[in-house]
Parts: structure tokens; sequence; C-alpha cells
């Protein structure tokens, strides 16, 4: 139990004391300034920024992940031939690193040989520096967050259309919903309400955790156009070797990773009612 407790709160009490003191890496001293990094953090418009980045990438990517692997999901349940290579195509990303994703991405958003901007300009559509454009870098990471977060939904829905009862089709039928949406929306929706939930939480969780695709393929910019919580994290505390200053950052995105974890519990411990 000690050692449980040591490994569990014990990184988590040493950022929380390093977050109040001018530590930085590589120094043997440092001294305690209290509150000053977070007044610090609080006044600095990079953090607000990158604040700011993740809550729309994550606000790109929930949405976008749920409705598209509930999509992806009831396409391969509804046709028989090849479900179980579609199934595999879709969780593909989720089993590959993200960072050789990432420089795959790279090369296919390259604005002259990509070969996104290619297929755009056969249909006669200018391509853009996907990357290096402060209006489309963060779109074009939380497009690649949604792709590989896809499969991983998928797979929870399917699971959740396995689990729905024939007899509940049966009896909406009975009742006169015999229609494709009217069984999407009298019977699949309201019982997938709670791995829906489930997926949206977890999603949200992987939002706010991206990292490896920012650092490899904008470093936060153009202009901190990209920048996000963790790379910003990551930034402070390895680049500038400003630790108490990243350790204040850590202390910020550990409360807010928190937050979405116990929001995950209280929901599921009331369990989603069925419509």
């Amino acid at each position: 139990m000690l050692l449980l407790i040591g490994l569990l709160f014990g990184p988590a009490a040493a950022v929380v004391l390093f977050s109040l003191t001018d530590w930085q890496l590589g120094s043997f001293t440092f001294h305690f300034i209290g509150v000053a990094n977070f007044r610090a953090l609080f006044t600095d418009p990079t953090f607000w920024k990158a604040l700011t980045n993740t809550l729309v990438y994550a606000g790109i990517v929930v949405p976008g992940t749920v409705l598209l692997g509930l999509v992806v999901a009831l396409l391969i349940e509804a046709s028989p031939g090849l479900r179980g290579f579609y199934r595999a195509a879709h969780f593909l990303p989720v089993m590959s690193t993200m960072s050789a994703m990432a420089i795959v991405w790279g090369t296919m958003l390259h604005p002259t040989i990509g070969l996104v901007n290619r297929a755009l300009g056969a249909v006669g559509i200018s391509g853009v520096n996907w990357l290096r454009d402060e209006r489309t870098a963060l779109l074009a990471l939380a497009l690649i967050g949604i792709w590989q977060g896809l499969g991983f939904a998928m797979v929870l829905f399917v699971s959740g259309l396995k689990a729905v009862p024939q007899q509940l089709y049966d009896a909406a039928a009975i009742d006169g919903a015999d229609g494709v949406l009217d069984r999407l929306r009298f019977v699949t929706l309201p019982m997938l309400g709670p791995v829906t939930m489930f997926v949206v939480i977890l999603t949200a969780k992987r939002s706010f955790e991206v990292f490896d695709s920012v650092r490899v393929l904008t470093q936060g910019g153009p202009n901190y156009a990209s920048e996000v919580l963790l790379h910003r994290l990551y930034t402070e505390s390895f680049d500038f070797l400003r630790m108490g200053y990243g350790a204040a950052l850590t202390v910020i995105y550990l409360a807010i990773i928190v937050l979405l974890t116990l929001t995950q519990a209280r929901l599921l411990e009331r369990r989603v009612h069925y419509s």
C-alpha cells in the first residue's frame, strides 16, 4: 500500500513542490518563491494561447471522432462483406506510433509535393501550406487526431451495437418504427447512450494529451497557432530549462485531467439512462 501510494502521489507531490520554486534544470540550488510561477503563468499570453488552442483542438476532435466512429461502426455492421478487414483497417491508426505517422502526414501535407494538395489541385482547388499557415495548422492537427482516434471509437461502438437486443428492433417495427432512421432514432442511439458517453469522455482526455503530432509537425507554430498545453509544458521544462515554471504548468494540466476523470467517474457511477 505504501509503495502504491508513493508511486501514485509521490510524483504529483514533487511537481507541486517544484512549482513553488525557481529551479532550473541542471542547477543544484533553488529558492522557494511561493505562487510567483502561477502569477507569471496566468499573465503569460502564450499560456492562454496554448489553453485556447487545446480547447479548440478538443472541440474539433471529440465530436468529429465520436460522429465518424459511430457512422463507420453502423456502416460496418450493416454490411457483412469484408467486415473483419474494415475493422482492422480503421483500427490500425490506434496501434501505430504517432511520431512515425506524423512524419507520414507531414509528407502528405507538404505544400508542393504532398498528396493532399495534389489531390485538391486535380479538382481545381488551390492547396495551402497546411502546417505553416496560422489559419490551418491547428485544423490539420485536429484532423490527424480524428484519424488516430476514429478506430478506437469505432470498436467501442461496434461492441455497443452488438449488445442491442434484436427484440427491441422487432418491437419498434410492430409500433411502426420500421424505417432505418426510425430504428436509429428510437432504438440504436438510446441504447448506445452509455457507450457514447464513455467515448466522449475518453476522447476528451486523449485530446488534452496531444503532443507527438505537434512536436513533430509544427513545434507549436507558426506564431503559436498550434501550441497546446502539453507541448508548452515540455518546451518550458526541457527547451528553456525552467523546471519550476514547467511544474506550475503541469499542476494546471493535472487539474484539468483530474477534472475530466472525476466527471467520467460521476457519469459512469450514475449510469447513462436509456431514453
